[in-house]
C-alpha cells in the first residue's frame, strides 16, 4: 500500500512495538504530527516543555524499561536542543531513536530558515545516524536504527528527515519487529579459568557497572555474588543491583566511593570487572589501581577492554550469557581474614556520616524513600552532591530502578528522566532527587508532569549553593566561592502552586516521611523542599590522581 513518508514513520514505529514517544512539534515536523494524529490509538505522544526535556524523557523511559526510547523534534533549534540529551544517552549506552525533521531537500545547504545539519552535529555523540534523502530508504532506515540502538552496546541513533520526504508517497510493506537474538555461545574455557582464579583468590573483589544492567544480568550477578560470597562494589551506573546495607555490598568505587570499596580495590588479589569501563572517576590513578590484583574484565564492547586500565584477562561477550555459564562453576570459599578487613573499613565509612546533625540529613532522604516504598521506587537524579548521596544510600530497588547521568554528568537530566520512567510505569512510585542548582536547569518540565498527571515526587535538597563545585572550591581553591553562592530567591512552594503541583517543606526526617506518604497517597506531581546546610559534604572524597591513601575524610 502507498503511504506518505510521515505515515511510513508512524507505521514503522508501531511495527517496532513503540507505544509512547516524547517530542515537540514544529513546521518541518508537521507532516509527521499529522500522521501521529491519525494513529493516536496506537502511539501516545507526550509533549515536553523543551526538546532537551523530551530527549531525557525518552532516555529515562529506555533506562527504566530496557526498551528503545523514541523522541521527535523539528528542524533547527528543535533538533539542536536535543544534543545534550543525545550525548547523555551516548555516554551511558542508552538505546534511543531520535527523529528530527528538516527543511525540504531543495532548501538544504542554503541557510534556510531553521536549517541545520543535525546529522553532522551529532555524529560524534550517536552510535549511528542517518540523513534520509530518498523515501525508498525510509522504512528500512528506521528499522536499521532500532536494530543498531538496541543491539550490542546500546546507544542513541538519529534519523534526520526533510519535510518533502515526509510528504512524498511510497509503497510500504510491513515487516516483523526486530528482536535481538541473545548470544548462546560463551567462552567456556576462559570461564573455567576465572572459576579457578576465584577459588584460589584470598582477597577477591567484584566490581560492576552499568553494562550489567544493560545486559539484564542483574539476577545472574546477584547469584554469583551470593554463591561465591565475594564482596562487591559498583560504579554509579551499577547502582540498584545490590543495595546499601546488603551484607556483601561495599558501595560505590572511585572519587566519591566508600572507603570500604576503595580500600578493597587497593588490597585485593583478584578483581573481576563486569560491564564497567574504568572511567577516570573510578580509576583515579591508573599506575596504582588495584596494584596487587589479577584484573579480569568482561564486557560486550571490545573497544573497552584495556582502554583505561590494563587487564590480565578479558572476555568480550554478553554478560548475561557469560555469568549464567560461570555461576555453576563457582563455589563459596571461606575468607575470614578478608571479610574481617572489610568489616574494619566499614567502620571507617560509618564514622564519616555518624555525627550530630541539625535538620534533615541526605541519608535520611534515601532511607525514608526506601522504607516507605519497600525499595520498589524508581529513583531519578540530577547531577551534583545530591546525586552521590542518592547513590551512596540507595536502598536496593531493582536493576533499572536508579536513573542518573553518569558519563556526561548532565544537570537537568533528572526531571525528564523521571517523567519518562513514570510514563513507562504509571503505578510505580517515581522519585526525582535534585538540588536547587540542577533543578533550575529544567524545572519547566513540571508543566509536563502536571499536564499528564504524572505523579513524580521531586525532592529538592536546597542549600542555595552549587554544592559540588562549592565543595571543590572549599577543598582546592582556598574557599574562593566564585559564582557558586547563588543565593537564589526562588520560592519553590509558590512555583509548584503556579505549575499546578503539590508541595511541602520539610526540615526533619519525621516531616519528610509524613510528606512522602501524603504525596504517594495523593498521586499527583509533588515537590518536597528539604533545606540542608551548605557545609554538608560528599565524603569520602579522593582527588583525581590520588589513591585511597590520600582520601579526604572531613
Amino acid at each position: 500500500m502507498k503511504l506518505t513518508g510521515a505515515e511510513i514513520v508512524t507505521e514503522v514505529l508501531i511495527e517496532q512495538g513503540v507505544t509512547d514517544i516524547f517530542g515537540y512539534p514544529g513546521g518541518a515536523a508537521l507532516n509527521i504530527y499529522e500522521a501521529l494524529y491519525n494513529r493516536q490509538d496506537k502511539i501516545h505522544h507526550y509533549l515536553a516543555a523543551h526538546e532537551q526535556g523530551a530527549t531525557h524523557a525518552a532516555d529515562g523511559y529506555a533506562r527504566a524499561t530496557g526498551k528503545t526510547g523514541v523522541m521527535i523534534a523539528t528542524s533547527g533549534p528543535g533538533s539542536t536542543n536535543t544534543v545534550t540529551g543525545i550525548a547523555t544517552a551516548y555516554l551511558d549506552s542508552v538505546p534511543m531513536v531520535v527523529i528530527t525533521a528538516n527543511v525540504g531537500t531543495s532548501l538544504i545547504g542554503k541557510d534556510s530558515f531553521q536549517e541545520v545539519f543535525i546529522a553532522g552535529i551529532t555524529q560524534p555523540i550517536t552510535k549511528h545516524n542517518y540523513a534520509v534523502r530518498d523515501i525508498s530508504r525510509l522504512a528500512d532506515t528506521l528499522r536499521e536504527a532500532f536494530k543498531i540502538a538496541g543491539s550490542g552496546r546500546r546507544g542513541p541513533v538519529l534519523i534526520d528527515i526533510p519535510k518533502d520526504i515526509t510528504a512524498q508517497t511510497y509503497e510500504y510493506t510491513p515487516a516483523p519487529k526486530w528482536e535481538e537474538k541473545k548470544s548462546e555461545s560463551v567462552h567456556t574455557q576462559a570461564l573455567a579459568t576465572i572459576a579457578a582464579d576465584i577459588k584460589k583468590a584470598k582477597r577477591p573483589v567484584i566490581c560492576f557497572g552499568g553494562g550489567v544492567i544493560s545486559a539484564n544480568a542483574g539476577e545472574e550477578l546477584s547469584e554469583l555474588i551470593k554463591k561465591t560470597q565475594i564482596p562487591a562494589c559498583h560504579t554509579i551506573m551499577g547502582t540498584g543491583i545490590i543495595g546499601f546495607g546488603d551484607e556483601l555490598d561495599m558501595g560505590i568505587i572511585g572519587m566519591h566511593g566508600s572507603m570500604t570499596a576503595n580500600h578493597a580495590i587497593d588490597e585485593c588479589d583478584l578483581l573481576l570487572a563486569l560491564g564497567t569501563r574504568f572511567s577516570d572517576r573510578v580509576a583515579l590513578k591508573l599506575s596504582d589501581f588495584a596494584p596487587h590484583a589479577k584484573i579480569i574484565q568482561i564486557d560486550i564492547d571490545e573497544s573497552e577492554i584495556g582502554k583505561n586500565v590494563l587487564v590480565d584477562m578479558a572476555i568480550v561477550g554478553d554478560l548475561k550469557a557469560e555469568l549464567s555459564a560461570l555461576v555453576p562453576m563457582v563455589e563459596a570459599v571461606p575468607r575470614p581474614g578478608w571479610m574481617s578487613a572489610i568489616a574494619g573499613w566499614r567502620e571507617i565509612d560509618r564514622r564519616v556520616y555518624d555525627r550530630d546533625y541539625d535538620g534533615i540529613r541526605p541519608m535520611d532522604i534515601m532511607e525514608v524513600i526506601g522504607e516507605v516504598t519497600n525499595g520498589e521506587a524508581i529513583v531519578s537524579t540530577d547531577v551534583g552532591q545530591h546525586q552521590i548521596w542518592a547513590a551512596q544510600f540507595c536502598k536496593k530497588t531493582k536493576p533499572r530502578g536508579f536513573l542518573t547521568s553518569g558519563g556526561l554528568g548532565t544537570m537537568g537530566f533528572g526531571y525528564g528522566a523521571a517523567i519518562g520512567a513514570q510514563v513507562a510505569y504509571p503505578d510505580t512510585p517515581v522519585f526525582h532527587i535534585t538540588s536547587d542548582g540542577s533543578f533550575h536547569m529544567n524545572m519547566n518540565e513540571a508543566c509536563t508532569a502536571v499536564s499528564y498527571n504524572l505523579p513524580v515526587i521531586t525532592v529538592i535538597l536546597d542549600n542555595k549553593v552549587l554544592g559540588m563545585v562549592y565543595q571543590w572550591q572549599t577543598s582546592f581553591y582556598n574557599k574562593h566561592y566564585m559564582a557558586t553562592t547563588v543565593e537564589r530567591k526562588s520560592d519553590y512552594q509558590k512555583l509548584a502552586e503556579g505549575f499546578g503541583a503539590d508541595s511541602y517543606r520539610c526540615e526533619t526526617r519525621e516531616e519528610f516521611e509524613k510528606a512522602v506518604k501524603a504525596a504517594l497517597a495523593a498521586k499527583r506531581p509533588t515537590w518536597i523542599v528539604c533545606p540542608i546546610e551548605r557545609s554538608e559534604r560528599v565524603l569520602p572524597m579522593i582527588s583525581a590522581g590520588d589513591t585511597v591513601r590520600e582520601a579526604i575524610m572531613e
